[in-house]
Order: structure tokens, then sequence, then C-alpha cells
């Protein structure tokens, strides 16, 4: 294991976590809540029982053997994630999509980095050390790249006539700031859960692998909130029904199963190699993991966006922009690599 192939690991785990909306956004005639409620059952259920399985040579025990408090947090903190998953929705709603994202990442990216250390007391002797100093450089520069990138994507939704559907400043800065703090529930729970990568890993887990059983009670916590959203808006919205989603013909079902699974794996698939990112970090260090997959997220969507055409029309100047906070972006990661290395 290595820096280089640490951070590499955490770019793939982004580049997942980016893409997998691409299919998802390949279903038809399905509600979003559907859609989203399928594609979780994937992602936070499926996948995550699926693997520990496959791991733990004794699954039940395993959890049974677990501290109950551990467990709590781990639980909560993913409910806590998944309260900030929901909230993206008011978030665009009232900022717009860039503008809303662009800050709740950016909320998200200060305070699932620095918070965990400072709780442990460590983020004071950070500073003191070269390493310390350069790596949390690089958080601060990639948050200046967050930036440049929500600029390029404001600059793109004005040019193409896009616009929030009820823009108001104010409350949306509230409920982008409101998002990002929930949506850090996922570095604490990661944080509160590294006692059960120390069981797993004293069971003989392979370091790259020991995260991942925590994954079941991190997710579980995010999927209690995200499919009681789903199904209570089912339920009550006369304009949804979950029977004439699933009323489609035999191959429209299909179809949309499998694009929604499909876009499902992939967002799990982020948190997978995010964990083969982290086992490669040095534990001293360990507070850049959040920073590196939340600016690989923002770089990739990007990269993405690009090659989804989704730039085509607004011009240079916009791209332009895009470009150079991307160049931030993969600067910021290459100066948190380097202080890793001292």
């Amino acid at each position: 294991m290595s820096i280089a192939s640490g951070i590499g690991w955490h770019m793939v785990g982004a580049a997942s976590a980016a893409a997998f909306y691409a299919p998802i956004s390949k279903v038809k005639r399905w509600s979003w809540e559907t859609t989203w409620a399928v594609a979780g059952f994937f992602s936070w259920v499926l996948f995550p029982i699926g693997v520990s399985l496959l791991l733990l040579p004794d699954f039940r025990g395993f959890y049974h053997s677990l501290d109950r408090s551990v467990v709590l947090q781990a639980v909560l903190f993913g409910a806590m994630w998944g309260i900030g998953n929901i909230s993206y929705g008011l978030t665009m709603r009232y900022m717009g999509m860039s503008l809303g994202i662009g800050v709740a990442i950016g909320v998200t990216l200060i305070i699932g980095t620095l918070i965990p250390p400072a709780l442990h007391g460590d983020l004071a002797g950070m500073v003191r050390t070269t390493g310390g100093e350069l790596s949390l450089s690089g958080v601060v520069i990639a948050l200046i790249g967050i930036g440049i990138v929500t600029l390029a994507g404001h600059q793109k939704e004005e040019r193409l006539g896009r616009s929030a559907a009820e823009f108001d400043l104010t409350k949306g800065l509230v409920l982008a700031v409101l998002c990002g703090v929930f949506s850090s529930g996922m570095s604490f729970a990661i944080d509160a859960s590294k006692p059960i990568q120390a069981l797993a890993e004293a069971q003989g887990i392979n370091p790259l692998y020991a995260a991942l059983p925590s994954y079941v009670l991190i997710m579980g916590g995010g999927a209690l909130v995200n499919f009681a959203y789903c199904f209570l808006r089912l339920a009550f919205k006369k304009e949804l029904s979950l029977r004439a989603d699933l009323s489609l013909p035999a191959s429209s079902l299909l179809t949309n199963g499998a694009m929604a699974a499909t876009g499902g794996i992939m967002w799990y698939f982020q948190f997978f190699f995010y964990a083969w990112g982290a086992a490669s970090i040095p534990q001293h260090l360990g507070f850049v993991n959040w920073m590196l997959h939340m600016s690989g997220y923002v770089l990739f969507g990007g990269l993405v966006g690009l090659a989804l055409k989704e730039w085509q029309g607004v011009g240079r100047r916009p791209i332009a922009i895009l470009c150079a906070g991307m160049a931030v972006i993969i600067l910021a990661a290459n100066l948190v690599g380097i202080g890793m290395s001292f």
C-alpha cells in the first residue's frame, strides 16, 4: 500500500459517485421515489450485507459482539447523512443546482474533514508539522477549487437559461449549510465505526476490506431515512403511485430495474473504494480521506458533465472556468499527497 495508491483509489470511488446518476437518469415512466428506493435497496442494503456475508466467517456473531454505543453511533450518523441526502432537493429548489450543491459540498468538506480530528484532539498537533500544514493547505485549496467549479456551473445554468424554481438566496443558503452539515454524517459515521474496523482486522480481514462491515450499520441508518421519505411520499402524494410504476410492461420494468440497480451499485462502490483509499493513507493524516473523496467527486462531476455534453452551447468562458477549478482540485490532491510524504 502507498500514499499514491490511496489517493488513486479515492479518485476511483469519487468517479463512481460522480457517474452513478447517469444510469438512473435513463429510467423512464417511474416516479423519482420508486427509482431512488430501488437504487437504494442495492446500494444501502443488498451490497453492504452481501459483501459482509462474504467477508465475515461468523456474520451474526460479529455484529452481536459489537459495543452497543458504537452500533448506535454508526446508525445515527448514517441517519444524519440520510437527512442531508434528501435535503439536496430543497437546496437546489431555492439556489439552483450548481450554487446549491457547491455550497453544500463546501460545507460538507470542511465539517467532515476537520471536525473528527478536532474531536479527537489531533487538529492542533497537525499544524505543528510540515506535513500537516501542507495537507491542511490542500484542504483549503480544494475548497477554493470547488468554489471555482461552482462559479462555472452557475454561469452554465445562466447561459442555458436554467434557474432555481423559487430562487431565494437567504433560504437557499440556510438549507445548503444544513444540507452540508447533515451530509457530513457519513464522515462522522466512518470515524465512529473505527472499532468495527479494528475488530474486523483482528478477525483476519484484509485491511483493504476491514471497513466494509461497518457499512451495514451506516448505510442501514441512511436507508431508514431515505426509504421512509420515499414511501411516505408514494403513500400520501396523490400524483404518485407505486402501483402505477410497477404496472408497466415487463420489458420496461426490467430495463428500469436494471438502470436503477446499476446506479445503486455504482453509488455503493464509491465507498467500497473509499475504504481501499483510507486503508492506504497514514492513520495520523486520516482526516484527508473525506477531503479527497468530496473534492474528487466535484472533479469527476465536471468531467462526467463534459463527457455527457452537458456543457454544449455554453461558450468558452464557463468551460475555461470549469477546467481552472478542476486543475486547482488536482493541485490540492497533489499538495495533500506531498504533505503525507513528510
